[in-house]
């Protein structure tokens, strides 16, 4: 028997095992030489263990997060992608990997979803597709839509530091575009037009309609105080109150005239609380309830 043999592509089991964390699929071991009897015996006498079936670990090699995507996709078998959070991670934009591995497959498989692992079936243009550390991905621009669209409502959060950091937003849009009809496409346009309206002025709109939502009274918008305008003001508690859009919107000078702006507010008397459009989405009662322990105080204090 022999411990390695070549595949036609020059591959062998143990480059195939050193190259993939110790992860081969029964496919992949075919093709590198070994015979049907020679992985059973592997699996017998336990120098490989069973992941997923037709997919194996090797003895030596613990089961990490690499291993566990590794051994997702293989499972998956011909045209699976990695795709959503799984896939941001493997492209180092998500800092952790998720608890469930989500894979593409064409329109025309139809496996079905196993622990740990689920399947959304889509016919991927080729340019949404790339190769990334010997796994089949999804390109950047569609990682990022697909991961922000399964974070929920972390997604905007997410969707805006990638923005940032990673992606350009007419890329993202154009993913989205050739994904039209797709399993999570209507979220996916929601939060693109949150990302290219996120303004500081959308936000602060969203403020103001929550404030009247709550019956909170004594608010004034575009409150002039000290030759600065005051996005939201309770004046009577002196109380100021500044909201920021989508971070990839801005830049270095209105970021510097922000904190110039807040610094002369500050010296001035005022109480300055500052949300961004992130914090009114996920978190509205928190805001709301900063700002109302804001004004109670400054009420006490007079």
């Amino acid at each position: 028997m022999r411990a390695s043999a070549p595949s036609k592509w020059g591959m062998t089991v143990d480059s195939l095992l050193a190259r993939q964390a110790g992860v081969i699929s029964r496919r992949q071991a075919l093709a590198a030489g070994l015979t049907r009897d020679a992985i059973d015996h592997r699996v017998r006498v336990r120098r490989w263990r069973p992941l997923h079936p037709q997919v194996y670990l090797a003895a030596g090699h613990r089961v990490d997060d690499e291993v566990t995507v590794r051994g997702a996709v293989l499972w998956g078998g011909a045209g699976a992608v990695l795709s959503g959070v799984a896939a941001a991670w493997w492209l180092d934009i998500a800092e952790r990997p998720p608890s469930t591995v989500r894979l593409t497959v064409p329109r025309c498989r139809n496996p079905r979803d196993r622990p740990g692992i689920v399947v959304r079936r889509r016919d991927l243009d080729p340019c949404d597709v790339v190769e990334h550390r010997g796994l089949r991905v999804t390109a950047h621009p569609l990682t990022v839509l697909d991961a922000a669209v399964d974070l929920g409502g972390s997604g905007g959060r997410f969707l805006d530091r990638a923005l940032q950091r990673s992606v350009r937003f007419p890329a993202v849009y154009d993913a989205y575009c050739r994904s039209l009809g797709a399993h999570g496409s209507a979220a996916a346009g929601r939060l693109l037009t949150a990302a290219a309206n996120g303004s500081a002025s959308a936000a602060e709109r969203l403020l103001v309609r929550m404030l009247r939502e709550a019956g909170a009274r004594g608010f004034h918008c575009g409150f002039l105080s000290n030759g600065y305008l005051i996005d939201v003001a309770f004046p009577q508690a002196m109380l100021a109150i500044e909201v920021d859009g989508w971070a990839w919107h801005m830049d270095a000078a209105r970021t510097q005239a922000d904190k110039w702006r807040q610094n002369a507010l500050v010296r001035a008397g005022w109480t300055v609380l500052r949300f961004t459009w992130h914090d009114l989405v996920e978190r509205p009662q928190a805001v709301l309830a900063e700002i109302a322990h804001a004004v109670r105080r400054a009420r006490l204090a007079s």
